[in-house]
């Protein structure tokens, strides 16, 4: 049963939220919103024998598929798809509709961030893909394995020694992609949050205590703290789901 705490909720009777409910919540006020999701144990760990989904509960796996309906296109990193996978469908059929409905392509692009494109091209990630791929690379990447991606997916150039995000999005801008969900992984929110272009940060924190050496949700230098405020706080069973925003120039004066 998930249940509002913030922003505090006009009571119905029903603790527990519908999906409509929690999709509202979720909706974006901007089209152009840069969305990141994450889950991290209560001390603080990413992953768990190496992935995020021994963090995730039931709810957690609730919340994430219906963020993914308000997307445009659904952003990751080269390190994310090569532990996680990605392969097939990323939305059910029933939040394919759902879409529709609302006058949105079926399934959001899919678009990966990989300076050196280290990636299989015979991969199921590309083999099944829902829709065809967009990949973002630096200019000196190596050219044979460019040739490789570049019959799978569309290659694009978006910085020199590193991929830039602030290129990334105006690829994905330009191309009408203006609601970015990015789901990891943590250097390329470490990237982002460099650039100063995240605007929201959905984290779920799982009550378990992970222990081990499991990295933080960021991996490598940033610009220094960018002030968010806390938009919504949900509870299930002990996980908290949260959004933190980006805080409006006055809050940080």
């Amino acid at each position: 049963m998930v249940q509002q705490l913030i922003p505090p909720r006009r009571d119905d009777g029903s603790p527990d939220q519908t999906d409509e409910q929690l999709l509202e919540l979720y909706a974006p006020q901007d089209r152009a919103l840069v969305r990141f999701n994450f889950v991290a144990s209560a001390d603080g760990a990413a992953t768990t024998g190496g992935t995020s989904g021994g963090l995730g509960t039931d709810a957690d796996q609730r919340l994430f598929a219906l963020q993914r309906r308000h997307a445009d296109v659904i952003l990751v990193g080269a390190g994310t798809i090569r532990a996680e996978g990605y392969a097939g469908k990323l939305l059910d059929a029933e939040a394919q509709a759902w879409r529709r409905d609302r006058g949105l392509p079926s399934h959001p692009a899919i678009a990966v961030v990989s300076g050196s494109l280290a990636l299989d091209p015979e991969s199921d990630f590309f083999t099944s893909a829902p829709v065809p791929v967009l990949v973002f690379t630096t200019g000196p990447a190596d050219p044979a394995r460019r040739e490789a991606i570049s019959r799978v997916a569309e290659v694009i150039t978006a910085g020199a020694d590193d991929v830039d995000p602030r290129q990334v999005l105006a690829g994905l801008g330009g191309r009408g992609h203006r609601m970015v969900h990015a789901e990891g992984g943590p250097t390329l929110f470490a990237s982002f949050q460099r650039a100063d272009a995240v605007d929201s940060l959905c984290l779920t924190v799982s009550p378990v205590l992970a222990g081990g050496e499991g990295q933080r949700i960021a991996t490598g230098p940033t610009s220094g703290n960018q002030p968010v405020r806390l938009a919504l706080l949900l509870e299930e069973a002990g996980a908290l789901f949260t959004e933190y925003r980006r805080a409006p120039a006055h809050d940080s004066e």
